[in-house]
C-alpha cells in the first residue's frame, strides 16, 4: 500500500466488555504510543464505556475521524458487530469486515469455510450442553484421544483444554461452556505449534511456538517469559508450507489488514489450520509485531501500514 500522508485524526478503539478486555487495553495503549510518536492526532474509545451509535463520542464528531484502530479483541471487538456499526457511521477502520469478522470469531462456522475451500484443518465434532455425559463421551471415543476441548467464539486460548482421556474430558467441557452455549471437541495434531501473521495477502515470516505448557495459553501468550519463538528463514520445508496454507485460509475467510492464523503441524511436517485471527494482539508479548520486527519494520511501522491499508481498502471500496 502507497503511505499516506501523516497526521490523521485516529480514534484508537480498545477495552470493550469481553473476557479479552485486559489484554485489548495493552495493544490499544501501545498502538496510542505508536501512532502519536508517528504524529497522528489519537482519541482514546472504550466501547464499555461510550456509544458509538451516537454522532459524537467523547465530544468529537465521527465525520472528523479519519480512521477507528480496531485494538479489540473478543466479543462485540472481532466478531463482526464494531465492524457493523462503523460501516454504518462511515467511518474507515483497521482490519477485515463484517462478514469476514464473524465468521473468523466462530471457529465452527471457519472450519466448514476451510473445509469448502480445502484448507487443511483438524478434524472435530460440535458438542451442547443439553447432551448427556454418555453422549458427550461417545463423541470423544469417536474422535479418539488426545483431543482439544474449545469453545466456539473464544479468543486468546480462553477456555482451552488438552484431554488425554475420559477422565479429564468433564472437567474440560464444564470449563469451554462457562464461555459459551457451543463447544468443539477437535482431534489434537501432535507435533509442532506455528503461527503467521498476514499483511493483507503477504505473510509475514512463520514462527513456531515452544512453551512450557501443553498448550500455548492464555498464561503462555501474555505472562510467561519461558516461551519461545523461534524463526525458520528457508525458503522450502515447514515454514513456507505453513505460509502457503494461512494464505490459503485468510483468503478463504476474505480478510483484509492484519491478520493471523495458528496452525498444527504433524510429525509429517503437515499443516493444520486452528484459527485464524482478524485482530491480533498488538502487545509486548505479541506475534505479530514480533514477525513484522524480523522483517525489520518497527512497531511504529507497523501501526502505519495499518493506519495505510485500511485507507486504502476504504478508498477501493468507495469508488466501487
Amino acid at each position: 500500500m502507497p503511505a499516506e500522508s501523516r497526521g490523521h485524526r485516529i480514534a484508537v478503539l480498545s477495552g470493550g466488555n469481553s473476557s479479552e478486555r485486559e489484554v485489548s487495553l495493552k495493544s490499544g495503549a501501545a498502538v496510542e504510543m505508536a501512532l502519536r510518536s508517528l504524529g497522528h492526532r489519537v482519541l482514546s474509545i472504550d466501547p464499555s464505556q461510550a456509544s458509538l451509535s451516537d454522532t459524537h463520542v467523547n465530544g468529537v464528531a465521527w465525520d472528523s475521524i479519519d480512521l477507528a484502530f480496531l485494538a479489540l479483541h473478543g466479543a462485540s471487538g472481532e466478531d463482526g458487530t464494531i465492524q457493523t456499526q462503523l460501516e454504518s457511521l462511515g467511518v474507515p477502520y483497521t482490519g477485515s469486515g463484517p462478514r469476514a469478522s464473524q465468521v473468523a470469531f466462530s471457529k465452527l462456522a471457519s472450519k466448514q469455510v476451510f473445509l469448502r475451500a480445502g484448507v487443511p484443518t483438524p478434524p472435530w465434532q460440535v458438542v451442547e450442553p443439553r447432551l448427556s455425559q454418555s453422549e458427550l463421551t461417545g463423541v470423544a471415543r469417536q474422535l479418539g484421544f488426545p483431543l482439544v476441548v474449545k469453545p466456539d467464539q473464544q479468543g486468546s486460548s480462553l477456555g482451552v483444554s488438552l484431554v488425554h482421556d475420559e477422565r479429564e474430558l468433564r472437567a474440560a467441557l464444564d470449563l469451554a461452556f462457562s464461555f459459551g452455549p457451543v463447544v468443539l471437541l477437535e482431534q489434537a495434531i501432535v507435533g509442532e505449534e506455528w503461527t503467521v501473521g498476514l499483511l493483507d495477502d503477504h505473510p509475514l515470516p512463520p514462527i513456531r511456538i515452544s512453551s512450557q505448557g501443553t498448550i500455548f495459553d492464555y498464561q503462555a501468550k501474555y505472562h510467561s517469559d519461558d516461551t519461545q519463538y523461534i524463526f525458520d528463514d528457508s525458503a522450502s520445508g515447514v515454514a513456507a508450507r505453513t505460509a502457503l496454507v494461512t494464505r490459503h485460509a485468510c483468503l478463504a475467510l476474505g480478510t483484509r489488514g492484519v491478520a493471523r492464523a495458528d496452525l498444527m503441524v504433524d510429525r509429517l511436517g503437515r499443516p493444520f489450520v486452528l484459527e485464524v485471527n482478524t485482530i491480533p494482539g498488538f502487545t509486548d508479548h505479541s506475534l505479530v509485531p514480533k514477525a513484522a520486527a524480523r522483517l525489520g519494520m518497527s512497531f511504529e511501522d507497523l501501526c502505519q501500514w495499518c493506519v495505510d491499508s485500511a485507507l486504502a481498502h476504504f478508498q477501493l471500496r468507495r469508488a466501487a
